[in-house]
């Protein structure tokens, strides 16, 4: 059973918070990272709840409708067509239901079509089908967000458990899961992903496992090095000697050492996620054909690209570039302010 933190500790646990905390704020750009991707995280709430981009499928401009800052496309020439002229032709002798025809257009005036107006320009332009290409770019944002952050958490607890594991334990245990580590690194992980994809089919938590499945190893083989660097250390002796359990020393002395270590994995791993998920897409292996996502965007817009529509193209590359790009700053900054080395604790 392990003693209660004394208040020395607390207060010590506090500061090494507190430091990092300062660090971080020191650090301009990633701030200004930490903002960005709040923003996005906030964009990707809001549209989950249905809050903005609810009608992302709804066709409420004209085919391939040019962004609002460009202006609406000239309009095409039409052709009428001249009817002919004289008396109609009697078609009762030839066609049985011709004396049907001024009955059924009697019954066809009863009933009111509703014609919608479609807007001729949008934000940012519409795809092949009149759809508001920056509403799909939100909800886009929203699946494939939270395909990448889900999965680095499954990958992460895989890891962290079978690291904590080996590192810990070591004898057969370890060398069990040296050797599963072994053979998911002997295989390209572009081959493990798509051999998975196969398996679990589409859809965004076949996606989810897919790349969890495929992405432990990395984060397995750091948790492992620090589990046996730390468990030969004073503190964890102490605890060894007051009668701590194995699983007590682990997950309670050990881990909180070390979470640092697997939450920058974890941000790490979201933006690789967020790439393999698009590629995923793309090639028609991720998400289902009823939902968006960046990939399935940038797939639709190769075709749109050919015939001059490029605002599709140029709004899915634009956000995911912005996003990528700030969480990529975001994790050094990250970082930088939760590595001990850094701080010059150890």
């Amino acid at each position: 059973m392990s003693t209660p933190a004394t208040p020395a500790k607390a207060g010590k646990s506090e500061g090494v918070w507190a430091a990092s905390w300062r660090r971080l704020r020191s650090d301009k750009v990633g701030m200004v990272s930490m903002v960005i991707v709040g923003f996005f995280l906030l964009m990707v709430a809001a549209s989950s709840t249905g809050l903005i981009a609810k009608n992302w499928q709804k066709e409420v401009g004209v085919p391939n409708a040019p962004p609002t800052f460009i202006g609406p496309a000239p309009a095409e020439a039409t052709s009428a067509i001249v009817a002919p002229k004289g008396p109609n032709v009697d078609l009762s002798d030839i066609d049985p239901l011709a004396p049907k025809y001024k009955e059924w257009e009697e019954r066809a005036k009863a009933y009111k079509t509703e014609v919608t107006v479609k807007a001729e320009t949008l934000p940012m332009g519409g795809d092949r089908l009149g759809r508001d290409v920056l509403s799909k770019a939100i909800k886009g944002a929203e699946v494939s967000i939270m395909v990448g952050v889900l999965a680095a958490v499954v990958a992460t607890i895989i890891g962290v458990v079978l690291g904590a594991l080996s590192g810990f334990f070591g004898g057969r245990v370890g060398d069990f899961l040296e050797w599963l580590y072994n053979v998911f690194t002997a295989i390209p992980s572009i081959l493990l992903i798509f051999a998975f994809a196969v398996i679990f089919g589409r859809g965004v938590m076949s996606v989810v496992m897919i790349l969890g499945l495929a992405g432990w190893p990395g984060i397995y083989r750091l948790i492992r090095a620090e589990f046996m660097k730390h468990s030969v250390r004073e503190y964890v002796r102490a605890a060894e000697a007051i009668g701590a359990s194995r699983y007590s020393r682990m997950f309670k002395h050990i881990l909180p050492n070390v979470s640092h270590v697997a939450l920058v994995q974890l941000s790490l791993h979201v933006v690789g996620f967020i790439k393999s998920e698009v590629i995923l897409s793309y090639l028609g292996l991720g998400v289902g054909v009823d939902q968006v996502s960046w990939g399935t965007m940038l797939s639709e817009s190769q075709s749109e690209l050919i015939l001059g529509y490029w605002w599709q193209l140029a709004a899915v590359t634009g956000l995911m570039a912005i996003f990528v790009t700030a969480f990529a700053l975001f994790t050094d900054a990250l970082r930088d302010a939760l590595d001990p080395k850094l701080r010059g604790l150890e």
